[in-house]
């Protein structure tokens, strides 16, 4: 997994990891959820990698659009 740079030093992001089509997030806590095209909608996945990438907004993200559409838990 790739380290999120948090920009804004307060998400609970930890690190993602990006396919063609899902993005898995690693929470501060040490959880890992699974976002697929078919748990949360190819653009809500797109959206993801962008924040992702930027290091800012990802968990708001998360908390606002997708909390409960992931495909898994894994951790």
């Amino acid at each position: 997994m790739e380290s999120y740079k948090n920009l804004s030093g307060t998400s609970g992001v930890a690190a993602f990891e990006q396919g063609a089509d899902y993005i898995k997030v690693q929470f501060s806590d040490g959880s890992v959820y699974h976002y697929t095209h078919a748990s949360a909608g190819e653009g809500n996945i797109t959206r993801m990698k962008a924040l992702a990438n930027s290091g800012f907004g990802l968990n708001a993200f998360i908390n606002t659009k997708v909390k409960y559409r992931y495909a898994a838990k894994l951790r």
